[in-house]
């Protein structure tokens, strides 16, 4: 196995600020940004009601538009959905990156650590908990706590992705980092057999409850919950912005890192940190959204030539916000009353862009230092 060496990953030189030279890749991150501006503009101006632009510009800004029920449908409902979608898809780009980078395994995603397996026994215990012995009682008592709607699920999916960090926070610090890969693994097969024990013996309207959160969605978060929402993966984008030279040296190998004088396990640490903070909470909010996390920073790799975290981190923020605001959009059928899986629009924009990546970059690994 050969390693990179530290021109590769920063490039040949660099200014006085710190910014490589990097050629068009600032101007494509420019791009990337106007490009999620206009799809956001399109995700509030497009759907079973379509309004014009310029109305939901006037919106936006505090103006008035042609017809007074299109501001309740933008404000209301459509802004915050799309805040959702592009902040979820920024969220789940970054760990994805973080979790490659981590194990230098392509197909790492943000939920290999367990994290999503968490959120969804979490669920599965609200929901699917209330039938044989319990059914009468059980289903009465949770609805009379509000634990059957979209809050109770999602404070029931957090606890699940907060137990499960807490453990790989704490694993993390005594195993090796392909151990935690592995132990990330068996969290899933544990949480996915208790889930499939209590499908089994639960009642029909609640399995297709938990059925229907496994599509995920971004339409459930409230002005309320985005207060929780926004500061959380805020938090996590930053942590994982604060860690770029970190990341860029764990790319050359743990050895190589320790050798550049990096505290390779307050790194990981770190940088798992950010990844269970930003796939706990969009597990949370929006459900077990797929492909984003192992699509998006194949992609900005591909597209932007680079391994250099300085670059991908912003890259992959911006792309995976676009991705997601493109497949919400797709999933709400524009002019039709119908709403599609969410996750299955994911698998179809996010499986033929790995296939895309893979048949177009034959060596794969070279991008993780292999």
């Amino acid at each position: 196995m050969s390693e990179k060496t530290p021109s590769d990953i920063t490039g040949p030189s660099s200014t006085a600020s710190g910014w490589p030279e990097l050629g068009l890749r600032p101007a494509a991150l420019i791009g990337l940004l106007a490009v999620l501006a206009l799809i956001f503009l399109v995700s509030l101006a497009v759907g079973s009601v379509s309004i014009p632009l310029r109305d939901v510009l006037a919106i936006l800004l505090g103006g008035d538009p042609a017809k007074a029920t299109w501001m309740t449908i933008v404000l209301d409902f459509r802004l915050p959905r799309a805040i959702t979608a592009a902040l979820a898809g920024a969220a789940l780009g970054v760990a994805g990156l973080q979790m490659q980078t981590l194990f230098r395994n392509p197909l790492a995603d943000p939920f290999v650590l367990g994290i999503s397996s968490g959120a969804s026994l979490g669920v599965a215990l609200v929901v699917l908990a209330t039938s044989g012995m319990l059914a009468a009682g059980g289903t009465t008592l949770l609805s009379g706590l509000g634990l059957l709607g979209n809050f109770g699920v999602t404070v029931a999916a957090s606890i699940g992705a907060a137990a499960v960090m807490v453990i790989v926070m704490l694993a993390s610090q005594r195993v090796p980092t392909m151990t935690l890969l592995i132990l990330g693994l068996m969290f899933g097969y544990i949480t996915g057999a208790v889930v499939s024990i209590l499908v089994y013996f639960s009642i029909a309207d609640r399995i297709q409850t938990y059925i229907a959160w496994t599509f995920g969605s971004f339409s459930g978060t409230t002005w309320k919950e985005l207060k929780v929402f926004i500061p959380v993966l805020v938090l996590g984008i930053g942590m994982a912005q604060v860690m770029v030279k970190a990341l860029n040296a764990l790319l050359l190998g743990e050895n190589y890192a320790r050798s550049m004088g990096l505290a390779v396990r307050r790194a990981r640490f770190w940088s798992i940190a950010s990844t269970s903070l930003l796939a706990g909470a969009v597990t949370a909010f929006c459900g077990p959204i797929s492909f984003l996390g192992i699509a998006v920073p194949h992609l900005c790799r591909s597209l932007l030539n680079t391994s250099d975290h300085r670059v991908l981190v912003p890259a992959v923020t911006l792309l995976g916000g676009i991705l997601a605001l493109v497949a919400d959009l797709i999933a709400r059928v524009p002019g039709a009353d119908l709403v599609l899986p969410l996750n299955a629009i994911m698998a179809l924009i996010g499986a033929p862009i790995v296939i895309w990546v893979i048949l177009r970059q034959r060596n794969i690994k070279a991008s993780f230092g292999d």
